[in-house]
């Protein structure tokens, strides 16, 4: 049995509900900002979760349903104009205070401080999206208790393939089996287990028909599962 020293989690749909409700309508006002007709209802973004990382979704999203677009000399650079500008919209949605963590997770986050566990974030969401987060919901500072946050593109393939947590790990200096990831998706836990990691996920309404096969549990949200809960599962 391993000792379990570190935390690894995912943030998009897993510390907060942030896919619905806060990138969705971000990228809408990207698009209407740059005189764009798409409109991302929730239906189709939740299809559209199926690819990681906001640029490549939007990327798919063209060459799929805007062939003219995608087609354009500038493409490229505007994909990064209507990425900036929508992590501009994301970050003052933050701000406002529209996107609560989900249940126990300012709690488990706590507890493992007090309990002397590290702090790692693996995610395909980008840097200053996750300091908008957890300045919002956790305070000043809080990216500080955080060792190791690899966001954006620090590798270039995104989840599900395993370069994030490789990367997360390598940093950290810890052995994969003393770690947990903490996932919502089915994508996150195939990066998880490509890495070697153990994966406890939390599902939301956008996940909760995936295949989490290999999860060491699949739970609706932590707030009844707490820090000795995850032990059970993987210690």
């Amino acid at each position: 049995m391993n000792t379990l020293q570190a935390l690894i989690f995912d943030v998009d749909g897993t510390l907060a509900d942030t896919e619905r409700d806060g990138h969705r309508p971000a990228f809408n006002a990207a698009f209407a900002e740059h005189g764009l007709d798409w409109h991302w209802d929730e239906a189709l973004y939740g299809r559209l979760l199926a690819i990681t990382g906001g640029k490549e979704r939007m990327r798919h999203y063209a060459e799929q349903h805007a062939a003219d677009v995608a087609a354009r000399k500038d493409f490229d650079d505007l994909i990064k104009k209507l990425h900036a500008a929508k992590t501009a919209h994301y970050v003052r949605l933050v701000e406002q205070g529209g996107l609560p963590l989900r249940p126990g997770i300012a709690g488990l986050i706590g507890e493992a401080r007090r309990q002397g566990l590290r702090l790692a974030i693996a995610t395909t969401t980008s840097p200053e999206n996750v300091d908008a987060l957890l300045r919002a919901t956790l305070g000043q500072g809080a990216a500080d208790w955080f060792d190791v946050i690899g966001a954006g593109d620090v590798v270039p393939a995104k989840k599900p393939a395993p370069d994030i947590y490789t990367w997360v790990l390598d940093r950290l200096g810890l052995p994969a089996a003393t770690c947990l990831a903490i996932e919502d998706s089915e994508n996150g836990l195939r990066a998880a287990q490509g890495a070697g990691l153990p994966c406890l996920i939390t599902r939301n309404a956008y996940t909760a028909g995936q295949d989490f096969s290999g999860a060491l549990a699949v739970v609706d949200d932590l707030a009844d599962v707490g820090l000795n809960g995850l032990r059970r599962y993987c210690c």
